[in-house]
């Protein structure tokens, strides 16, 4: 009876067992199932458009760069050569004017009858001065000469002719035949207009004196007058040179003195700029040589200029030297103030990889390019250098000739399919 219920129990073990192993397997196929269900639901990547484009190997030139603020050629402040009230101005901001334009006009009043004075105090010095020469016997600008005086001219005459008679006296008192008495009064007549001669010399000499002083003070007539001129010029304020007038700080009515600026006039072509370049460049600037300065207004743009000026000497404190270039500007794009870059153009080149700007997507940390190769982009982190127009400089991991992802490039990723 026992073993009887013990092969029951057995059957009983078997057959649970039997279908705990049926359950697992149907479990099994189960999970199996619904896992080639999923890997047949999951979506194949699909394929990205892109437009590609060949890395080029190409010689860029070498150049040195710095920044600096652009200035103006030339730059005046146009102040008055006298005071007074402003009466007109014939320029405002932004006005080109040429050298010796006219800026303002000043009143010209009181200018006009210093004028008028200083003519008729010099012509009264005239009138003096042909007083004293007529009283001497002189034409206009006649050469003095005090023997050519009347008076002069007739106490010599008198004197010589004195003179010749003492001589024939003294020769007669020799031989007799007059008196010691007679010859002495002769000498002392010969003394007499002797004396009388000097005294006329003296006079005329005197005389012309007063005719010098009388030049003398018609000249600073004469030059009185034309101060005066000068300030009736003075009051017509003109411009300096050539330009823009970026400063018209004067008013009609306001009155300005020669301290005050009636306009600030600046010079824009060419432009100058001034840069410190570091010591171990210093052999490789020199007057003349090509430069390339860009502004952020235009940065597709480049404008050309040369460098003019070079220190003599090198800071101690910065170890820089400083040199200063003149860029054109004819086209007045540029204007003064504005911050540029400046390159210094060198004879030599390096060789670049460049590939189209728009082949690198940056965040502003790293810089990344995406070579396609059989249909797959590979993403390569580079470092970006010098641009050429459209293109820009790849630094390493990129080599010439290799294709690179021109669009939609921000939707790509390392081993992503792509379609050309």
């Amino acid at each position: 009876m026992t073993s009887r219920n013990q092969f029951k129990t057995l059957i009983a073990l078997a057959a649970l067992a039997a279908l705990g192993l049926l359950l697992a397997s149907c479990k099994g196929s189960s999970a199996q199932a619904n896992k080639i269900e999923g890997a047949a639901a999951a979506p194949t990547p699909q394929a990205v458009d892109v437009t590609t484009a060949p890395a080029v190997m190409r010689d860029l030139p070498r150049f040195i760069e710095a920044t600096g603020s652009l200035a103006a050629e030339e730059q005046t402040d146009v102040a008055p050569l006298v005071g007074g009230r402003v009466v007109s101005v014939a320029v405002d901001l932004g006005s080109y004017v040429q050298k010796g334009q006219l800026l303002a006009q000043l009143d010209s009043g009181d200018a006009h009858l210093r004028l008028e004075q200083s003519r008729a105090a010099l012509a009264q010095a005239n009138a003096a001065v042909a007083q004293a020469e007529a009283r001497l016997g002189l034409a206009p600008g006649q050469r003095f000469d005090p023997t050519r005086v009347a008076e002069v001219g007739a106490a010599r005459v008198a004197y010589e002719l004195a003179e010749k008679n003492l001589r024939r006296y003294e020769q007669l008192l020799e031989s007799g035949d007059v008196a010691r008495a007679a010859y002495d009064q002769q000498r002392a007549q010969r003394d007499q207009l002797r004396e009388q001669y000097q005294a006329a010399l003296a006079q005329a000499n005197q005389g012309y004196a007063g005719v010098q002083t009388a030049r003398a003070a018609a000249s600073a007539a004469r030059v009185a007058v034309e101060q005066a001129q000068k300030g009736v010029r003075d009051v017509t304020v003109y411009s300096p040179i050539s330009g823009y007038v970026s400063d018209r700080p004067a008013d009609v009515g306001e009155f300005v003195s020669t301290s005050m600026k009636i306009a600030t006039v600046v010079r824009t072509n060419p432009l100058r700029v001034r840069i410190d370049i570091p010591e171990q460049s210093i052999a490789a600037v020199r007057p003349g040589q090509s430069v390339s300065v860009s502004v952020s207004t235009y940065p597709d743009r480049g404008f050309a200029g040369r460098v003019a000026r070079v220190s003599p000497n090198v800071s101690q404190q910065s170890r820089t030297l400083t040199i200063e270039a003149e860029v054109e500007n004819g086209d007045g794009l540029l204007k003064p103030g504005q911050y540029a870059t400046i390159r210094v153009l060198q004879p030599q080149s390096d060789p670049a990889v460049l590939v189209p700007a728009r082949a690198v997507r940056s965040d502003g940390t790293t810089a990344r390019v995406f070579v396609i190769r059989d249909g797959v982009a590979s993403e390569r982190l580079v470092a970006t250098g010098r641009q050429d127009g459209d293109l820009i400089e790849i630094k390493g991991n990129v080599a010439a000739d290799e294709l690179v992802a021109t669009s939609n490039v921000e939707q790509l990723a390392d081993g992503a399919p792509v379609r050309q």
